[in-house]
Order: C-alpha cells, then structure tokens, then sequence
C-alpha cells in the first residue's frame, strides 16, 4: 500500500457478480434473465420490432425487481473510497444505477442504463410526445426502447475508448464481480496491467483474469471491500 497515495488514481471496474448480492440475478444463474427467455426476442433490435410489447413489459418487470433491490456494502464502501481517493471512479457494465443509488460518482455505465428511454430510430434520449397501444413514441415519430445495450450492437464507441485509455492510465483498478468474458469492457483490467497499475480481483468465480492480478480475494464484494478499504484507510493515515 506505501506506493500510493490520496492522488492516486483508482478505477473500480464492475460487472453482474456486484448486484447478485443485492439479489438482481445474473445472465449466467440458472434461474437467470435468460434461464426462460430467448434473448434474441428480448434484447436484441430485430425483437424490439418484431414485438415491441413483449419486450418493453419483460423490461418493465425487470426494472420493478432492480427498483425493489437495494446497494449493499459493496457500493457503499465504493463511496468511502471516492472520498478517500479523489480521483477515482466506477466503470461498470450494470444498468441497473445502483451505484449512483450507492452515492458512487462518477459512473460510466458502458451498458447502458434500464431506467432511461432512447428513440430507436433518432437515438435520442426519452422525448416522449404520444402513447399508442402503452407504446411510447418520440417526437421524430420513432418508438421509445430501454436505454440499454443489446446483442448485436456496440458499446458507445466514445464511452469505451475513453474507458480503455482511462483504466491505462490508472494506478490502482478493481475488477469487481465480472467474468472478464464479455468484450470490448473485459480488456480493461488487462489494459491496466499492460501500464502497470496494481490489479485487485473481488470475485467469488475464477476468471480469464485471475492468473493476472496482483491480488486475488475470492469473496463477495460486500464482505471484501469494507476489509481492503481499512486497510487502505490505515496505510494513508
């Protein structure tokens, strides 16, 4: 911990693993989002216009169990670092904003956000003007769809790139609860590595990145990082 100090630059790189303990299931569980549900129909464009209806309720469903859920330790304690370590913050692959609930800031969400609206065909951000058939429509005349990422389409290609060059930049980056699986997002840790920062693996699963980093803690975030923030905490003070 002697090499580092308040000016260091932290990154907490988050994946699915984090809100799993808030009680949001994950894509890979057996009783997952996708554990019934064809995901080509529900999150991909050609099943938003082949059923707009059946995604948009399968989406409010799940956004009525993420508003339910609540942060945890984890994204809690993630603040106390903020505060600790000014210039840090969270890049997370969730939608589901519960790291802005946490008081974590800044986010970059590079998945999106499930609570947001944006055209499907402009791209704008939720102006809604009319309501047909519980369809919500854009001014452009285009149909209302969750702010999200699906199959078949890219990350925001700024948000990544500035991703990238951000996590090589770093001193310090945490891989939260992710599988390292899901690219372009999974070359983030392995880009701080490259420039040598210090690699902090919080996973309950072995991962594509765990033979890399520099500390491994195989537990849940919510039991791991109030334990690291002390001792970060103690080292600074």
């Amino acid at each position: 911990m002697d090499r580092f100090n308040r000016d260091s630059h932290i990154v907490f790189f988050t994946g699915a693993g984090i809100s799993a303990e808030s009680g949001i299931s994950t894509f890979r569980d057996p009783d997952g989002h996708w554990s019934k549900y064809d995901p080509m129909k529900l999150a991909s464009p050609k099943g938003f216009r082949d059923d707009p209806e059946l995604v948009l309720s399968w989406y409010a469903s799940r956004r009525k169990t993420i508003i339910e859920a609540e942060p945890h330790a984890g994204h809690y304690t993630i603040t106390q670092f903020q505060k600790l370590f000014p210039n840090s913050l969270v890049i997370t692959q969730n939608v589901d904003g519960l790291h802005a609930r946490a008081g974590n800031d800044p986010v970059w969400e590079l998945h999106g956000n499930i609570h947001r609206e944006k055209c499907n065909t402009c791209g704008q951000e939720g102006n809604s003007q009319a309501v047909e058939d519980g369809i919500h429509h854009c001014r452009c005349g285009g149909m209302l769809r969750p702010d999200v990422v699906w199959f078949g389409e890219s990350l925001p290609f700024g948000l990544i790139e500035k991703s990238l060059a951000t996590a090589g930049e770093c001193d310090i980056l945490f891989s939260i609860g992710t599988s390292t699986q899901i690219y372009p997002a999974a070359h983030l840790p392995f880009q701080a590595l490259e420039h040598g920062a210090y690699t902090i693996e919080i996973n309950i699963d072995k991962t594509p990145f765990s033979a890399h980093a520099d500390l491994i803690v195989e537990d849940t975030a919510g039991n791991a990082l109030p334990k690291l923030f002390e001792e970060f905490y103690a080292a600074l003070s």
